[in-house]
């Protein structure tokens, strides 16, 4: 019983840690604004991923590489989606939006991952869903406004806000498009094609860029922001959001995006030396009981069995 607990907890331990790493990856993508182009930092985090991917994954690859030929279209789609797309576009917007902008607009994630849910797969959210994502979302604006809704109107909208906004469609139909992965390919596969293929697709663009850009982080030393984006942004909160996803299907996994901006604000009271004030802690609570109320799996048993058949 104890081991079928833990295989049941698994998937959402993963959504927790993906949310974590990508929650420092908008705090680090703030940070460098002005160190790196914003295509130009999605292209070295994309192949620092692929490097840090290929010892583990190229054995893999080798046995799998008539399966990988007949899924190259779903791959490069979500290379482009999830690799190339998303994160510049974010980056992009990073550099002309405060994060409490970032932060509002990415709440907006569960919806479109549920709206291309239902698109591409018929799949239809629950009450249970929905209100969990109102619940979460509610925790959200409590933060933002810290503890007084007056707060909440004096929140200057940038340019930048539309990046990010655009940017979330994008991500909803990656975690949808991830269904599709034959279980033979999820894991360092998957993820190594996926970097691979995003790097060609960030090459031009970033050169265009910056007529300096492959020899720009060789000078930085914000070089360590980069290394972050790769093994923490790309390699391990990928990974995680993908096996998740697996397990628990689109929607769920979508549901847990909330914990983001939650994290964001823990980091900033940890790495940024932000008193911790009573207003994070209620929205952090309301946030987490919204997203355990839109996750809470109406059949244990039958989670379970999706887990361990799924997940790879």
């Amino acid at each position: 019983m104890a081991s079928s607990f833990l295989r049941f907890g698994q998937p959402y331990a993963l959504l927790a840690l993906a949310n974590l790493f990508w929650a420092g990856n908008w705090v680090i993508g703030r940070a460098l604004r002005d160190a790196y182009a914003p295509v130009t930092l999605n292209f070295w985090r994309w192949l620092a991923a692929a490097l840090i991917l290929a010892p583990f994954a190229l054995p893999l690859l080798r046995r799998k590489w008539r399966l990988v030929q007949q899924h190259f279209v779903l791959l490069a789609l979500l290379a482009a989606t999830g690799g190339a797309l998303f994160h510049s576009m974010v980056y992009v917007g990073l550099r002309s939006t405060p994060a409490v902008n970032a932060v509002l607009i990415s709440a907006s994630a569960p919806l479109f991952v549920m709206l291309w849910s239902w698109a591409l797969e018929r799949e239809a959210a629950t009450g249970r869903q929905l209100l969990g994502m109102i619940v979460s979302f509610g925790g959200i604006v409590v933060i933002l406004g810290r503890g007084d809704p007056a707060l909440l109107q004096q929140l200057d909208f940038h340019p930048g806000d539309l990046w990010v906004l655009l940017a979330m469609p994008i991500f909803g139909l990656y975690s949808v498009l991830l269904k599709r992965v034959p279980p033979e390919l999820r894991g360092s596969i998957a993820l190594f094609s996926m970097a691979v293929l995003t790097v060609p697709m960030l090459a031009a663009p970033s050169l265009l860029e910056h007529h300096d850009a492959l020899a720009q982080p060789l000078a930085n030393p914000a070089l360590v922001g980069v290394a972050y984006t790769a093994l923490f942004a790309s390699v391990l909160a990928f990974t995680c959001w993908n096996r998740a996803v697996a397990a628990l299907g689109a929607n769920v996994a979508g549901l847990s995006l909330p914990l983001m901006p939650a994290f964001g604000a823990i980091l900033a009271i940890v790495f940024l030396g932000e008193e911790l004030r009573p207003f994070h802690v209620a929205g952090i609570a309301i946030i987490m009981s919204g997203v355990a109320l839109a996750t809470r799996a109406r059949h244990w048993r039958d989670s379970v069995g999706r887990q361990a058949t799924a997940a790879q």
